[in-house]
């Protein structure tokens, strides 16, 4: 696990998988956690992609292994988490990738493409939103006043189990996979999770979509929770390279729930643009 120092506070973590033939010069894919996860939950992927791409799959800062002593009023920002992805692709060495996003890690890749197009040759969107709808706001509060106030009075393993088992995972179908996803989303911070939350739920996208000029696939839930056919509306009217793939559920994870499928469209679609 590469780490590497990104302030004087802060160092910066990823995984590196390359299992592609040491003599062919095979393309980047960083794969971007979502909102509050970190690296290790692309592991259903990592088996069907690293013999085609040499993967990078970042923690966000304060998530995962990219630790370190952040003012969470002053260091959880979109402009900072696009820093944080250039300076992990310029460690990696990689001047250009193919990047794959969930949910707020595709809200990252929209504006990393949108900011810095030289180095996103294609865009794959699991799940994103173009931002948080208010219906979806309150249903992540949970009878409290806000989803954050929710999660600092419920604590954050609470909070991620009952909101998971109605937006994110079928719990009865894969009970391993849940209580996995439960424990590892709850061992991150409670205050990182909490600041990140509320970046989540004031990000907009919907700025970043006209100046998006790469490919982009999305993966989305057919009649998501989160993402409405209102916001896909919106992502196929600006996004003029738009190729969308539904997969059978309403579940928001379905790069958990349906891996093999999206690998193999990322796998056709990054090979296609090449």
């Amino acid at each position: 696990m590469p780490t590497f120092p990104r302030s004087k506070y802060l160092t910066l973590s990823y995984e590196f998988d390359d299992f592609t033939d040491p003599w062919e010069n095979r393309p980047f894919l960083l794969l971007q956690h979502g909102n509050g996860r970190n690296a290790r939950f692309w592991y259903r992927w990592v088996p069907l992609l690293a013999r085609t791409f040499r993967i990078i799959r970042p923690d966000m800062r304060g998530l995962g292994q990219s630790t370190g002593k952040l003012d969470l009023e002053q260091d959880i920002h979109l402009e900072a988490l696009i820093g944080d992805q250039l300076a992990v692709l310029d460690h990696a060495g990689a001047d250009r990738v193919h990047f794959c996003g969930e949910s707020m890690g595709g809200i990252l890749g929209l504006a990393l493409a949108a900011q810095h197009p030289q180095r996103v040759q294609t865009l794959t969107l699991v799940s994103t939103p173009v931002f948080i709808e208010e219906q979806m706001k309150a249903r992540y509060a949970l009878g409290h006043g806000s989803r954050t106030e929710a999660m600092e009075k419920m604590g954050i393993r609470e909070w991620v189990a009952a909101t998971t088992r109605v937006t994110r995972l079928p719990a009865e179908a894969e009970p391993g996979l849940f209580n996995w996803y439960v424990d590892e989303f709850a061992k991150g911070d409670p205050a990182v999770q909490v600041a990140m939350s509320h970046l989540v739920n004031g990000a907009n996208a919907a700025s970043f979509l006209p100046l998006v000029k790469q490919p982009v696939l999305g993966l989305y839930p057919t009649a998501g929770q989160i993402t409405s056919s209102a916001q896909e509306a919106l992502l196929k009217e600006k996004l003029p390279q738009l190729e969308m793939l539904h997969l059978p559920t309403g579940y928001h994870m379905v790069q958990l729930l349906y891996p093999e499928l999206c690998t193999k469209a990322l796998a056709a679609f990054c090979g296609s643009h090449s």
